[in-house]
């Protein structure tokens, strides 16, 4: 090498250590370094680290080797403003040949011997290199466990407090322990061990997997509803009795509506394919009486599933009466339509000149005799009704 392109080396390369070493020492304090380094770390993570670490420690001693390198040759350019050729040689041999002392546990295995190993060199070039990609596994390691606490911590954060919500609406309601709050608890806890000590034990495919915290998160939703409902109903109790005793005169009174429906029906309509209303009203007073022990005892919990089984139970019920005496009434408002039916085509048959034609005459009898006869065969009505419907349209298209 010439005298300019040693300095020119000598330049680059000095500005490369020092990027190198403001490089390391950035990533030694970098937050998520640190972060990584001062947490004790367990199982997969923990050994991915010690390994991070040990390549760590190799590049900073293969840092100081090309460092001392350039040390040398530094001193040796030094010495003389216009080095002799023998100068020139040896600054060539440490700037561009194998002038960098390899660390001992940086040789290949093949180049041991049954003695220890044997030094080897290289490059200045490939001590950067060496020194690059170890930075990058370093640099990929801290970055994969910082992105698995990004995105780990937040739901086990929303989980835990959760809990403690979950945890202080118990502690209110003064019914000892929650079973399911204490199961939930001990799944959080060994989750958030695994979250915080070995992140990517929970890493698929680049992504943390937190199906574990949103089950437990959703667990906790349900608890911590069911909770609040107790408080709600013991803090309510009284209106929400009252509410379900009013519910429940209302269904007497929909089903009392019925059951005269009904009773109606069986005289006045024949074969009404249709069961009198089953009356639920007592067996469900004598739950609403039941839940006042509940009250009584506390037990707020199980108050409050009493409370909404039975409100959801009377409102089906009150559907199902509301249903049924529409139906039933629903057999003599059709007895009634088919009256006025008959009745309107009777009327549309005089308007057309027809009120005596023979067959018009009869099919309006044998639906009169039907329709106003108890009990109403409604079944054989609305077929003679139809029949008369289709007489009088051929009478009136001339198609008879």
């Amino acid at each position: 090498m010439s005298r300019d392109a040693v300095d020119h080396a000598l330049g680059s390369l000095n500005d490369d250590r020092d990027r190198i070493a403001s490089a390391l020492l950035d990533l030694e304090n970098h937050p998520g370094y640190q972060l990584v380094k001062g947490t004790r770390l367990a199982g997969a993570t923990r050994r991915r680290w010690e390994e991070a670490e040990a390549r760590l420690l190799l590049l900073w001693r293969l840092f100081d080797a090309y460092q001392r390198v350039l040390d040398t040759a530094g001193e040796l350019r030094a010495r003389q403003s216009k080095p002799a050729d023998a100068t020139l040689r040896e600054l060539s041999a440490l700037l561009e040949g194998p002038s960098v002392e390899l660390p001992l546990d940086e040789i290949p295995l093949e180049k041991r011997t049954l003695l220890g190993p044997t030094s080897e060199r290289c490059t200045l070039d490939a001590a950067v290199e060496r020194m690059t990609t170890v930075y990058g596994e370093v640099i990929d390691l801290v970055s994969a466990v910082n992105a698995a606490w990004e995105q780990l911590l937040g739901p086990l954060d929303e989980a835990e407090e959760g809990w403690r919500e979950g945890a202080r609406l118990a502690q209110s309601l003064e019914t000892g322990r929650d079973a399911e709050l204490d199961r939930i608890g001990r799944e959080l806890a060994a989750a958030g061990q695994i979250v915080r000590t070995d992140p990517l034990a929970l890493v698929r495919d680049g992504r943390a997997d937190t199906s574990r915290l949103d089950q437990a998160r959703a667990d906790l939703d349900k608890v911590r509803a069911g909770l609040a409902e107790a408080a709600r109903v013991r803090e309510r109790y009284e209106q929400r009795v009252a509410a379900i005793g009013t519910s429940l005169a209302r269904l007497d009174a929909v089903l009392d509506e019925a059951r005269t429906a009904y009773r109606t029906v069986q005289v006045k309509i024949a074969s009404p394919g249709v069961n009198e209303p089953h009356d639920p009203v007592p067996v469900l007073r004598e739950r609403l009486d039941a839940l006042a022990a509940l009250h009584g005892s506390g037990r707020w919990p199980e108050l409050a599933d009493g409370v909404a089984d039975l409100e959801s139970t009377v409102a089906a019920a009150i559907d199902q009466a509301t249903r049924a005496r529409t139906l039933i009434a629903g057999l003599l408002e059709r007895r009634d339509e088919l009256r006025g039916r008959l009745d309107a085509y009777r009327v549309k048959a005089a308007r057309l000149g027809f009120a005596e034609h023979h067959d018009l005459i009869r099919l309006h009898e044998e639906a009169g005799a039907l329709l106003w006869t108890a009990p109403c065969d409604l079944q054989q009505s609305t077929v003679v009704l139809a029949q008369y419907q289709r007489v009088l349209r051929s009478l009136e298209t001339g198609t008879d």
